[in-house]
């Protein structure tokens, strides 16, 4: 098993690491993830997630209810395909939480 880690990149930029599993998810990175403590915006980079399942996607929700109660602007970045797969059942994938892994596309306009 690939523990799973949260490390600071840049000033309100996190890099998650490993499994976002059932398996790997530890309760300290449910109840009190590092990135809130005192960040306004937050982006979450999941570039060196390596497997995942529907725990990550729970995982998500409950740093997004987190956030929340914190006041913080939280974006995720380089969500893993079989996650955004989940997200886009039940439509999550359209909230500005996923918008930079949006791609613009040939007709969209860029400000």
């Amino acid at each position: 098993m690939n523990k799973l880690t949260i490390t600071a990149k840049s000033d309100g930029q996190w890099l998650i690491h490993g499994e976002l599993t059932f398996a790997s998810i530890q309760g300290k990175l449910i109840d009190s993830p590092p990135f809130l403590r005192g960040g306004k915006e937050i982006v979450l980079d999941f570039s060196q997630v390596t497997t995942t399942d529907s725990a990550g996607l729970a995982l998500m929700i409950e740093w997004i209810k987190l956030s929340r109660h914190q006041h913080a602007k939280l974006s995720f970045r380089n969500v893993p395909k079989q996650l955004l797969n989940l997200a886009k059942l039940s439509g999550l994938d359209k909230t500005h939480y996923f918008s930079l892994n949006k791609k613009p596309t040939e007709n969209s306009w860029i400000n």
